[in-house]
This record gives structure tokens, sequence and C-alpha cells, in this order.
């Protein structure tokens, strides 16, 4: 029996060519889209390189310091001299009293340093200006100098970036590279070694992140009154001995 005449093949209907046109265009973004995606995972892969020979070079730079001060100390010892190590670069800020009976002058210096809340924290370049300033709100702050394992554990710990007036946790080095791509710092360790170095672009990495909140140290605060850090309070310069408060508040 012949088959019917009614019944058109599927090789016999036409295809309305808006329909095709769609179908050229879905394909041509899908095409588009994966081709994309593998040139990301290409470049992601070859900046992942650039990451960890970064990261291992900045290791070796602080190993070798470690050795060369070492080195120096010794020579000291052996001449009878006494080693001075170089003047410290940077120093931790952190925010010990409230708003309350704080005269105009160190409360507008604290809001430059950005130190608005009790426990706040911040890294400050150490300069004549700045030590000036620090004098002038000693007794609501204390601060010193603080080590790589320190800054590290602040900013792995503790850090957010202040994206368009947003606290953003540093959850990936995208977010870095974003705010600080420009000046050719892509990752979380390209921003500890400029804060550990005071590196050139140091203002503007601090100025990307928002101020440290960290937590009362443990045990507490010794006094809230102005009683300085040599004197047994808390306030004031604790030189080197910043790092030890810094792990116990991070």
């Amino acid at each position: 029996m012949a088959p019917s005449t009614s019944v058109a093949s599927a090789e016999q209907i036409a295809v309305p060519e808006t329909l095709l046109k769609k179908r050229r265009t879905t394909e041509a973004s899908r095409e588009a889209k994966l081709a994309a995606a593998a040139e990301a995972r290409k470049n992601q892969k070859a900046k992942r390189k650039v990451i960890f020979k970064r990261a291992d070079e900045y290791v070796k730079e602080y190993v070798a310091q470690e050795k060369e001060q070492i080195r120096l100390q010794r020579e000291a010892r052996k001449t009878g001299d006494f080693y001075v190590a170089a003047q410290p670069k940077v120093y931790f800020v952190v925010r010990l009293k409230g708003i309350s009976k704080i005269a105009p002058k160190p409360k507008k210096i604290l809001q430059l340093l950005r130190l608005l809340q009790i426990n706040n924290g911040v890294f400050i370049r150490v300069t004549k200006a700045t030590q000036q300033m620090l004098q002038l709100v000693e007794p609501y702050i204390t601060y010193g100098e603080v080590n790589l394992k320190a800054i590290r554990e602040l900013v792995y710990k503790r850090g957010y970036a202040k994206v368009d007036g947003q606290r953003i946790p540093i959850t990936d080095n995208a977010i870095i590279e974003k705010q600080l791509g420009k000046f050719g710092i892509i990752c979380i360790e390209d921003l500890v070694h400029e804060i550990a170095t005071c590196g050139p672009h140091f203002k503007q990495v601090t100025s990307s992140l928002w101020p440290f909140k960290l937590s009362n140290p443990t045990g507490g605060w010794r006094s809230r009154k102005f009683i300085g850090y040599v004197e047994g309070g808390d306030a004031g310069n604790r030189e080197k001995h910043m790092s030890k408060l810094v792990h116990q508040m991070a």
C-alpha cells in the first residue's frame, strides 16, 4: 500500500528562518562562552604560577634578611660592639578607649587614623608627622612594631577589603587584584609583603583594607586609665612587644 500523501515527512517540514537564526545565535553564544571559559582557565593557571613564584621569592627574601641580621649581631659581639637594629618603618596601632571625654584635637587625629571604634587597628608608616600624631593620642591607643608572623595573622584572619565603601571579606585573590592590580599587587602575599617592607604602594594597600576589628586580648585590658605600657599599663609604645598583643587579639 502506498504511503499517505497527507502526512509529510520530517525532511519536508519547513523550518522558519527566524528559528534557524535563533538556533545559530544560541550556538554561537554557547561556543563563545565555552571559549571564554577555556581562556579564563588558562589565564588563571598562568596567574597561579606567577603567585607561587612570587611567594617563593618573598620567603627567600625574608630568610635572607633574618640571616643578615644574625650575621650583624655576631659580628658586633666579636668586636665587642653593640648591634643597633634599624628603626621600624611600620607601626600597628590599636585604639583602647571610646569617644567620651576626648578633646577635639585627639578625636580628629583618631578619625584621620581611621580608628573609630575600640579595638580597631591599622598599619601606619613611621614618619616624623605620624609619630607626633601618635604622641598626641597616646592615652587612647597602643602601638608598636609587629613581625611578619603578626602581619600575616592579621591579614589572613582579620583582613577585609574596602570596596566601594563596603567591608568585603578577602576570600579570593581576584578581590585584591581588582583593587590593587594596577600597582602590581595581585595576591594576598603581595599585600603582606608590601606592608612588611613598607613598600612604595604602602599607602594604597593600607587604604584598600578596612580597619582591623580585633577582640579583647586574653585576660582583658589591664586598665582603661592612661597608664603607660612601661609603667604596667596598656597605652603607648610597646615596641617589639606589639606582636604578642596582636596574637592575643587576632
